[in-house]
Parts: C-alpha cells; structure tokens; sequence
C-alpha cells in the first residue's frame, strides 16, 4: 500500500503517545490498519481521511533508550525505513516530559534526511498546559500541541500536513501514480450569528442565503433550536450557524434576552467568526455587550453588523429635518417636504456611529463594521470578504525570522515594562498557534509585561502582518540560559 499515497510518518521515543496518535488519525477516519511483518520492529500502516484527501499514516514504534548499543541503529533503522515514503515526518514528544536528549538526538537526526518534519507535543490535554510545548520550539521545527486521546488540536496537525502533501500528490498525479480524484474541496468556513433578538438575525441570514441562489440545506442542529444553512458563493463553501428563532410564546422579554446569550454562546463554541448583529435604530445596548463580551473571550474571529441601516439613516433624516424646521420657526416638517435637509451628511452619520460603537465596545476594536439593511440587501454584500478577511487572518501563520524582523526594526522596545515600570526585553517571538493566532515572547524576566504595552504590541502586530478581524494571544516566558553540562569542562 505504500507508495500510492502520501505519508505521514509517526516518530519518536517510547511512551510519548504515538500509537495514541496514530489511532486518533486512523480509527475516527474508519481506515484499515495492518501490520507489515519483516523487520526488527513492526511498522503498522493505516489510512486517515481528512478533508476529502486520504493519506497514509505510519507508526514506527519507539526506541529503547536504556539499550544504548542499539539506540543509534534503531534510530537509524526507524528513519531509513520510514523516510523512503515519507512526505511528511511528525517527531512526538511528551510536553510533561519536557525537551530530553534523545527527542533532540532525534530530531537532529530527522533534520539530516532533508525532509519535513513537525513536532507534535502530546499530552497537552487543557489550554493552561499549551505553554508547556514553548520549550521544543528550540528544536526549529513547526510546533503543535495536541492531546491525542482526547483529539484536542489533532485537526490542524491534519491541515499543516496536508499543506505539505498537495505538492506531493500533484507529483504523484503527472507520474500516474496516484488517482486522479485527490482535488479536495476546502472546508466551509464556519459563521455564528449572534445577537438580540429581533435585531435581524434570520432576515440577514435569508439574505445570505436568497441572494446568491445556492443550493441552501437545512442540517438539524445539535444545539437547541440552532439550525445550520450552507452556502456557496464564488466557490467558496460557507456553513452559517442561525442563532435566531428564540422567542417563544408566553415568555417574557427578559426570558428571551437570557435565551440569546445562551444561544450565542452554544453557537460561539462551533464558529470560526462570530457575526454580531446590532439594530442600528437602537444602538448597542447592555444585551449586546454582554454577547459581544463571550464572543471576544472565545477567541473567535468577530464582524460586527450594524443592520437596519436604512431605517436608522430615515430617522436621523427626519430628526435634522425637524431641527431645520425649528431653526426656521416652524413646529413640524411640511407636507411633502423632503427627508434630506440640506445640511444632512450620511457618511458623518455613519463615522459618528462607528465611533460610538468603538467606545461601547473597546475589546473588539479590532472587529471591522459593516452597515447594512437585511431586509432590502443594501451594502449587504460587503460581508462576505469581511469574513473571508477575518477567516484568512484567523488562520495566518507568521514566520519566525518574519517576526523577530518585525521586532527588531519596527517596535520601539524601550516601551516595554513591567507593572512595577522595570524594563522588560523581548529576546525571541514566535508563533505558537492559529485559530486565534498565538505568540510566544521570551524575556529576560517573568514578571508579564504591562498590559498598555502588550495592547501596543498588538496594535503593530496587526497593522504589519493584516491581522483583520482576529484576537491575537501572547504568551510570555522566561529564557532559560544554557547550562553547561558536566561533560563540557576542559
């Protein structure tokens, strides 16, 4: 079965998950898994589907570190055996573990080959323990942490896998050696749209939905009265998660206010962007911020909807036209008199608007605003790349010498201090994570880093790498100095 296929190549010391992972990829996929006799240590093939690709995934088996006659032949073994195929090589590693010499003996190793590889630091099993896979980002290698039997973060290991394999399958093709079939469709991306209710949540979503003329199907949903809808416009695939629909008879307004958090919140949970829609006639009000609040500490990517646009820019007309009326000595607007009076300027309306909205909601200052009306399709196709904007941000990965480029030449770090004022000095950035992007600082003190400057941190960070519409989470930790070991001494 070798050879048809790319390979995903499991390696690393006994006892750090591989099998767990190897298991995840290929027993939730439903692929066949065999055992190839004939070696000193079986290597146990099986097949993983994800996102409409197959791919082979091998697990090599570990080494025996007490037995150090055989630890640089087996090493050897396991990666000469492997690598033949291999498109990709995934190192695990035991983030409770820690860095040991024989994953850096490894990964030193696996570096020789010429071929890719990742490290993939199990047993990550809560977000408080992802910063514990800081220290094996000193190999130099693409870092994920994961907790194989649970499946957290496993998803985009898959992905960063297969951005390694498209090359390799297109090869495969044009040598006929591979089917034709392997064009993957991407994943939808996956929209909420949160809000009060009746602020138009279901009209944008049937706006969304009529106005492309799509093929739209109704999957039931596993949360409450959620209902999924997807769409396909300009070949992109979109899966919008409806949150509406949530009054009911008999119950009362502050029921239904209660309702929607709780909505919003289910819906927050499978989303990539989260779409907050606000009545534009009304304004945000405490219900909105209170939504507005749980999709910020999600960590989702957010766009904020100011619907009803043209109902709000009619009474802003009409309350200038009353003041003009006034200002003439007249009691009310004339019969027939036009809503615009002449000194009306809907764009300062609007700017207006979007500054009011910037106070109230400070922690989305990164989330763009798009004014729209749901009802009558204006500006309503302005949402669209706004979340394709927010989707491509939320999962954009920033490379290491880009960044500490970005450091050294552009960010003022005389800025960074402490609580207590200390200087802090920011040695090494790198990114951790997507889906919100993650950066891990190393410093040369523990004590965190003043919020205001971490703020301004952020604030470059998104204006230098287009970081539209997506939280962005820092990490900081203090740089060990090398010890010398014992065996360095002259």
């Amino acid at each position: 079965m070798a050879g048809l296929l790319p390979s995903l190549v499991i390696v690393g010391r006994p006892n750090v998950g591989k099998s767990t992972l190897f298991n995840r990829l290929t027993g939730t996929r439903r692929s066949i898994v065999t055992n190839e006799p004939g070696i000193t240590r079986d290597r146990i093939y099986g097949k993983a589907e994800w996102r409409g690709r197959e791919l082979e995934i091998v697990d090599t088996g570990g080494i025996v570190p007490d037995d150090k006659a055989l630890v640089p032949q087996e090493v050897l073994r396991q990666a000469h055996v492997a690598i033949k195929t291999a498109a990709l090589l995934v190192l695990v590693v035991d983030s409770q573990a820690g860095l040991t010499p024989l994953d850096e003996e490894l990964a030193r190793l696996l570096r020789t080959t010429g071929k890719p590889f990742v490290i993939a630091v199990n047993k990550v099993d809560a977000r408080s323990q992802e910063s514990n896979a800081a220290v094996f980002h000193r190999i130099g290698a693409p870092v994920f942490p994961i907790a194989a039997e649970h499946g957290t973060g496993v998803d985009d290991l898959l992905d960063a896998a297969l951005a390694k394999f498209y090359p390799f399958a297109e090869a495969q093709v044009g040598a006929g050696l591979a089917p034709p079939d392997l064009p993957a469709e991407e994943p939808p991306i996956e929209v909420a749209i949160i809000g009060r209710p009746n602020v138009g949540k279901s009209t944008l979503l049937n706006r969304l939905a009529g106005e492309e003329r799509s093929i739209v199907s109704p999957i039931p949903g596993t949360t409450m009265d959620n209902v999924d809808t997807e769409i396909t416009r300009a070949g992109r695939a979109y899966r919008f998660v409806d949150t509406a629909g949530i009054r009911r008879k008999g119950k009362t307004t502050l029921i239904a206010e209660k309702l929607s958090v709780v909505m919003a919140r289910r819906g927050l949970e499978r989303c990539d962007v989260a779409v907050l829609v606000v009545d534009g006639q009304e304004g945000v009000t405490q219900g909105d911020a209170q939504i507005a609040s749980y999709a910020e500490q999600s960590g989702r990517s957010v766009v904020i909807v100011i619907n009803k646009w043209d109902l709000a820019v009619v009474r802003a007309r009409d309350a200038a036209a009353r003041d003009a009326a006034t200002a003439k000595g007249k009691s009310k607007r004339a019969p027939g008199e036009p809503h615009n009076p002449e000194n009306f300027d809907s764009g300062r309306l609007m700017f207006d608007y979007e500054k009011m909205i910037r106070a109230k909601l400070k922690f989305l200052s990164y989330a763009p605003i798009v004014f729209l009306s749901a009802k009558t399709g204006e500006r309503a196709d302005k949402l669209y790349p706004l979340i394709n904007q927010c989707w491509d941000a939320r999962r954009r990965r920033i490379a290491t010498p880009a960044l500490n480029n970005w450091l050294k030449e552009e960010v003022d770090l005389q800025r960074g201090t402490t609580p207590k004022a200390r200087p802090v000095r920011i040695y090494y950035i790198t990114q951790a994570k997507i889906a919100p992007p993650t950066f891990l600082m190393f410093t040369n003190q523990k004590a965190p880093l003043h919020f205001s400057y971490l703020r301004f941190l952020e604030n470059q960070l998104r204006a230098k790498f287009d970081l539209v519409g997506t939280p962005v989470r820092f990490i900081q930790r203090l740089r060990q100095r090398e010890k010398r070991s014992s065996g360095d001494d002259p």
